[in-house]
């Protein structure tokens, strides 16, 4: 009975770190793909304020080509989602003031979006605020959760290690 139960607890282990690897990986792909991801904008037309895909057709809507709209919307969207793994994925007491740049990408995502505001990049904390409060509520959702699964993982493997201690002596 005592093998099974080690058994059990090294497969349960090997698939905590297992989950673990993947979560890290998908971070890490994602991070590596970011650079690329910016540059997404040089394949939208130049010159045209219409650009027809085979899935999608999308306008310049306030500015003056396709590329200059891809350009704007691309670059905020690539600095929400690193400033959002960022934020996520930190364990340090000071992760929270990540939240300030965080709403200043959003209000200007925003802003790149809809087209008919006419301040893109200029950024006024009061009025972006009630905009992105859901945002930021949500967003300290998630940090948590993921916070108490990992810190439960940890505490989980240093108790196989203890018992595997006591179980060797």
């Amino acid at each position: 009975m005592k093998a099974t139960s080690t058994r059990t607890k090294l497969k349960s282990r090997q698939t905590d770190r297992k989950s673990r690897f993947i979560f890290g990986g998908v971070i890490a792909i994602i991070l590596v793909i970011t650079p690329f991801l910016f540059y997404l904008y040089k394949y939208a037309p130049a010159d045209s304020n219409v650009w027809e895909t085979s899935l999608i057709t999308i306008r310049s809507g306030g500015f003056t080509t396709v590329q200059g709209f891809m350009h704007q919307l691309i670059s905020k969207a690539t600095f929400v989602l690193i400033t959002t793994l960022w934020f996520i994925t930190s364990r340090d007491w000071w992760k929270w003031a990540i939240l300030v740049p965080l709403i200043m990408f959003l209000f200007q995502l925003s802003g790149v979006v809809n087209y008919q505001i006419d301040y893109i990049d200029k950024f006024d904390f009061w009025y972006a605020l009630p905009v992105i409060t859901p945002v930021i509520i949500i967003l300290i959702w998630i940090s948590h959760e993921l916070n108490k699964v990992v810190g439960d993982l940890d505490l989980k493997d240093e108790i196989e290690d203890e018992l595997e201690r006591y179980n060797q002596q």
